[in-house]
């Protein structure tokens, strides 16, 4: 656990300008099973200690590879000499942003660990599993990945916080082929917010799920492909949280509305259907915690939940401190740094579709001639909102009723077009928290959704 050598250094802030303060600990550990072969065994950590300074529009900062009382006080003096050499050449004159009282949060959970070993003997257990049960498989392979970032923040104005975010994940592999010899893959990640000991207690516990993920593998290995053009679909919550983060979620990220997204133009303006809204949600949901929760932003800025979309209307924008007082808008807490030689950006947090009143039941009876689209492997978009995602599970729908599993294909689209088309949302939540954005410094980020019924571009064999 970090110990706090920052919080002393206060007396050295700047009255006049805002200062934080950041100590960080990044945890990896990660094992690799090919073919029962162990072909990543993977323990890394990198800690250090940062400041930035901001004074008349400009920011200065500086970090060092090194947690020290010494090294906190050389990082503050440099961010401040940077912040007003900045201010000198570039001359914004721009004034302060409104102070935020200050206050102080604890540690939200600890980050323990546990011997390389019993990752290893832990994962080897699942694919021995695999591997005498299911031998014709053409391959598999089993990961183990836990991370965690540690954070202790000071700031002049704002939350002084102590924060842990673990995550500790499965994913499962699955690959075989079709009698035509096309290749077929379908993976499945399991675990999600804390560490593995507690998210993890007993192999067998998942052997449930390696069965579900066989049945689901042997049922693409007998599907077919997809006929490609604009078609009726149903988007599982996978797709559906795909959509609100990589379509939309980017667009109403506040530097890049100043950068000219699509969002730019449509602030208070329809976007999609009466049936969608979305949130970025801080650290709740639904009254319990979000996959990924963010207590305290790396600005000071306590979290609160941003409404992106009510009712079909895009009523706001992510933040930081900066772009909130430019736009006018409230703070939310999304300035974000993933390592503590990171600047903090703006970033999601728990960024998700919300469910309606519909039953998955009665969406694929309503659909004469389309697809439910169950999963994705991957996911791209511009600033413009158009898009274009993998899909790498799905089903025919014909007459009301699910035929069969479809081969990899893909959806594209234009993001607040294809909303427009949505007639039926599920009264159901899939969230997924196992993968990282990728905006300039990968972040750990929550998103989800329930199943949409809407149109869309589907691309064929």
């Amino acid at each position: 656990m970090l110990q706090d050598k920052i919080t002393e250094k206060r007396s050295m802030f700047i009255g006049d300008v805002h200062t934080e303060l950041r100590a960080q600990i990044n945890r990896k550990r990660r094992i690799n099973l090919l073919q029962g072969n162990l072909t990543t065994n993977v323990r890394t950590e990198e800690s250090g200690v940062s400041a930035r300074v901001y004074k008349n529009g400009v920011y200065g900062f500086s970090s060092m590879a090194e947690y020290s009382s010494e090294a906190a006080e050389a990082v503050l003096r440099a961010a401040s000499e940077n912040a007003v050499f900045m201010d000198s050449h570039i001359k914004k004159g721009k004034e302060m942003f409104p102070a935020i009282p200050y206050g102080r949060q604890q540690l939200n959970c600890r980050v323990t660990d546990i011997d390389q070993k019993q990752y290893i003997d832990f994962v080897k257990e699942i694919d021995n599993y695999i591997a005498v049960k299911y031998p014709s498989l053409a391959s598999r392979m089993v990961i183990m990945s836990e991370d965690s970032m540690e954070k202790l923040l000071s700031v002049s104005d704002g939350q002084d916080t102590h924060t842990a975010i673990p995550r500790s994940y499965i994913y499962l592999f699955m690959n075989t082929e079709t009698k035509d010899g096309v290749p077929i893959e379908q993976f499945k990640p399991l675990g999600g917010f804390g560490n593995f000991s507690e998210q993890f207690t007993d192999p067998s516990l998942l052997f449930g799920e390696v069965d579900k993920l066989y049945e689901i593998t042997m049922q693409k290995k007998e599907g077919i492909y997809a006929q490609a053009g604009y078609k009726t679909v149903i988007l599982g919550g996978d797709l559906s949280g795909m959509l609100a983060h990589e379509a939309v979620g980017h667009t109403v990220e506040a530097d890049l509305v100043l950068g000219g997204s699509v969002a730019a133009h449509n602030l208070n303006k329809r976007v999609a259907s009466d049936l969608v809204s979305m949130v970025d949600f801080a650290h709740t949901y639904d009254g319990k915690m979000a996959p990924l929760p963010v207590y305290v932003d790396d600005e000071g800025t306590p979290a609160e939940d941003a409404v992106l979309i009510k009712n079909g209307i895009l009523t706001g924008y992510m933040n930081s401190r900066e772009t909130a007082k430019h736009f006018g808008m409230k703070p939310l807490g999304n300035a974000r740094a993933y390592l503590f030689s990171d600047e903090p950006l703006i970033r999601m947090r728990n960024t998700a579709v919300l469910p309606g009143t519909d039953k998955l039941e009665d969406m694929i009876a309503s659909v004469e001639d389309g697809y439910y689209l169950t999963n994705t492997n991957n996911g791209q978009a511009d600033t413009t909102g158009e898009f274009m995602f993998g899909i790498s599970m799905g089903y025919e729908i014909k007459n009301g009723k699910l035929g069969q599993a479809i081969l990899d294909t893909t959806i594209s689209g234009v993001a607040f077009d294809m909303l427009q088309t949505v007639d039926m949302v599920s009264d159901s939540m899939t969230w997924s928290s196992s993968g990282f954005c990728g905006k300039k410094q990968p972040m750990p980020v929550g998103m989800g959704g329930p199943q949409l019924r809407c149109k869309v571009m589907i691309g064929g064999r």
